[in-house]
């Protein structure tokens, strides 16, 4: 079995599809695990198509493998320009304090029922001391837990 499958006919073909297997799990779930190997598995497959006989000496390894680092290393630049680069914002209590907004939900001093929205974010709110309207600006005052405390500007 392992004699047809390193065979010259076979191996190539063994190769790319092991590539392009390698490749479709990695666009089933991203996480650039599988892009590499693939490539250079592929690389491999079509080296071993053209030049098979080459392989079977040290020159033709060496090349074999400097073609699928070569791979690899394309394959890394060509992600990381099609990655973004930006690293999502968090927002956290502690940061929004002093930001503005906007009532969606009445406010009232007395209940987290009211809401705020504030950078496209919806926050539980709550009121300094007096109600406050949907649709008045605010600005957040404190955090406690999970909710906000506003005052109308």
């Amino acid at each position: 079995m392992l004699e047809v499958l390193l065979s010259p006919q076979i191996l190539p073909w063994v190769l790319i599809v092991a590539g392009i297997v390698f490749l479709l799990i990695e666009a089933v779930s991203p996480g650039f695990f599988m892009a590499v190997p693939g490539t250079a598995l592929i690389v491999l497959g079509v080296f071993a198509f053209f030049a098979y006989d080459l392989l079977l000496t040290p020159f033709g390894v060496i090349a074999a493998v400097i073609g699928a680092a070569a791979a690899a290393v394309v394959t890394i630049l060509i992600y990381r320009k099609a990655s973004p680069d930006k690293k999502p914002e968090t927002i956290s209590k502690d940061t929004i304090v002093g930001k503005k907004g906007r009532v969606t939900v009445e406010v009232t001093a007395d209940s987290i029922s009211g809401k705020v929205e504030i950078d496209g974010a919806l926050w539980s709110a709550k009121s300094t001391r007096k109600v406050i309207p949907a649709g008045a600006d605010v600005v957040v005052a404190a955090s406690q837990g999970v909710h906000i405390i506003v005052e109308e500007i």
